[in-house]
């Protein structure tokens, strides 16, 4: 999973992910049989000719009027259909002609022309990257060289193409198709198919395709999970110290895991060396998903112990430094009233050689954690690489009665959903755009996930058209001069989509209400998590690659069964189309 860069020190409590966005952060080929020899027979003049002679010599016979009626009313509507202008069909719309009519509809049919061409351009590009390099296939048509023009689109192999960008291609063509019948009706002064459809009847009707795109995915029936029975008088002990709160909730998650194979109860850390996790996260909830105490907060235990908090052993998942613990945290620790009874010791001192962090299975873990002690600590577990696929699964490895686990307090949800009734509906995609720290983050990354603010906007662009929304909700730390600059361009038929933000506080507004009268108002983690459970009830997400901050997101749409088949990092398959070089 993508992660968000850790801070200049990485033992540092700040990070780059900014939790705080306001602060900081595919038509079968159709073949025509080809005439290979003219036709023998007669001719369509031949035909006329033929049928006026049999006209002629039976017209006098009145046995056979019927007959020649039969035969020559058809040839008269036809001629007549074919000698008539085909643009009186559009009279009752299209206004009586002076010359700079005529002048419009050429105008409309050249540049509808050009779209075709793109059209076909677009699609001879998707057709030639489904096939193998060497198919032999020709990818001329007419003279014209349709290979793949170099493209920003990120793939090692253009014959291996994701259904996605299938996807979008065609999504783009039925974009193009669209805008040469913009083009085409506006040559003959009609506004839009609804007036089209209702002069001429439904064949006129165009879909629109939008509305059957981005539909909710269905969730998984069927997990791989654990029961968490934890022994009432063991103990984990969590630390996190990794980024800001988007780590620390990844972090919290795994600690759980371990707890669940420990068989201990968790204790959450305590607000003097972490986050104030009761003001964001709903402990109880998580207590009812399982139907049994598993999780204590710091205060709890503390109070349950008089005070006296003992940590009788570190078993060290994270090898440099061990349990990722530098001296400036153990005396964070020992200042909120936490005793340590051994020294930090590395289950696994050789993975301070790695780069990365070794994949390890519960078969790993269970030998080396298991302990008779009654409070243990295993440190941060931000960076563990422990059956990531079960535990990130939609709902998470544990066996549970709720949607999922770690979700924002009651009182966070319900402001989110007043916001969404004030300002948004039921209809909106929600972007995160993610941009403080992230210009050198991306840059050094194999595939720079940092676009440039007109890439961007198409991007969003075409995602709110597939939506149908009418509106976006904005989560981001960017600087004005950007945001500003991407609602310019950000524009749908002529009209900017309009990016919303949450306003500053008003007293007239009733929305954010139970924040302030809970004294809550102006706690930027209330205020992150505001953010992610708005953008987790959109109709589509679109995030940052990178950032945990949107993988949190993600992980909230998962669980509540609000995911979108639509949902997707911003320009996702693409890179951007100017990268700075590195200092």
């Amino acid at each position: 999973m993508s992660r968000d860069p850790p801070s200049p020190s990485h033992l540092s409590t700040t990070s780059d992910d900014e939790e705080d966005p306001h602060q900081t952060l595919i038509p079968q080929n159709e073949t025509k049989p080809s005439p290979l020899h003219p036709p023998t027979g007669p001719s369509v003049f031949e035909i006329g000719r033929t049928t006026a002679s049999r006209i002629t010599r039976s017209a006098a016979s009145p046995s056979k009027r019927c007959l020649i009626l039969a035969v020559c009313l058809p040839l008269v509507l036809v001629l007549l259909f074919f000698s008539l202008d085909l643009r009186r069909t559009f009279s009752s719309v299209l206004p009586a002609g002076p010359a700079a009519t005529s002048d419009r509809m050429r105008e409309a049919e050249l540049r509808a022309l050009f779209l075709l061409r793109n059209q076909q351009l677009g699609l001879m590009r998707l057709w030639n990257s489904t096939l193998p390099s060497d198919a032999g296939f020709g990818s001329k048509v007419n003279g014209s060289d349709l290979s793949p023009t170099p493209s920003p689109v990120r793939s090692s192999n253009l014959s291996d193409v994701s259904l996605r960008e299938i996807k979008s291609a065609l999504l783009e063509q039925l974009r193009v198709n669209r805008e040469i019948r913009d083009v085409l009706l506006s040559g003959h002064g009609i506004g839009n198919f609804s007036e089209l459809e209702n002069n001429f009847g439904p064949e006129f009707d165009f879909p629109n395709f939008g509305s059957e795109i981005c539909k909710k995915t269905e969730r998984p029936t069927d997990r791989r999970t654990i029961e968490w029975k934890p022994k009432k008088d063991r103990f984990l002990f969590a630390i996190c110290l990794s980024g800001q709160m988007s780590n620390h909730l990844i972090c919290l998650e795994k600690h759980m895991f371990f707890a669940a194979l420990l068989d201990r109860i968790l204790i959450l850390p305590s607000p003097k060396v972490d986050y104030e996790y009761s003001h964001v996260l709903d402990i109880e909830h998580i207590n009812k998903c399982f139907g049994r105490k598993v999780v204590m907060t710091f205060e709890e235990y503390e109070q349950e112990k008089k005070g006296k908090i003992h940590i009788n052993k570190f078993i060290c998942y994270m090898a440099s430094p061990p349990c990722y613990l530098d001296e400036e945290h153990v005396k964070k620790l020992k200042s909120a009233g936490v005793s340590i009874g051994s020294k930090l010791e590395a289950v696994w001192p050789e993975d301070a050689k790695l780069k990365e962090p070794k994949k390890r299975f519960v078969g790993d873990i269970m030998p080396k954690f298991s302990s008779n002690e009654e409070v243990i600590a295993v440190g941060d577990l931000f960076y563990a690489d422990v059956e990531e696929e079960w535990v990130m699964q939609p709902g998470g490895p544990l066996k549970h009665s709720c949607q999922t686990v770690i979700q924002p307090s009651r009182l966070i949800v319900l402001t989110a959903q007043r916001f969404v009734q004030t300002f948004l509906g039921g209809n909106f995609v929600a972007l995160h755009f993610r941009r403080h720290g992230f210009l050198k983050f991306c840059n050094v990354k194999k595939e720079s996930c940092f676009f440039p603010i007109p890439q961007a906007a198409d991007c969003v662009k075409r995602i709110v058209e597939e939506a149908g929304s009418p509106l976006i909700y904005h989560s981001t730390d960017a600087a004005d001069s950007e945001t500003t600059l991407l609602q310019k361009l950000v524009k749908l038929n002529g009209e900017e989509v309009p990016l919303v933000r949450r306003p500053e506080h008003n007293s007239a507004e009733k929305w954010d209400a139970l924040v302030y009268r809970n004294h809550l108002g102006g706690d930027a983690q209330v205020e992150a998590m505001l953010d992610k459970t708005i953008c987790a009830m959109a109709k589509v997400f679109v995030g940052s690659a990178g950032s945990t901050f949107t993988e949190d997101i993600l992980r909230l749409r998962r669980g509540w069964g609000s995911s979108s088949s639509c949902d997707q990092y911003l320009c996702q398959g693409h890179l951007p189309n100017f990268i700075a070089e590195t200092d």
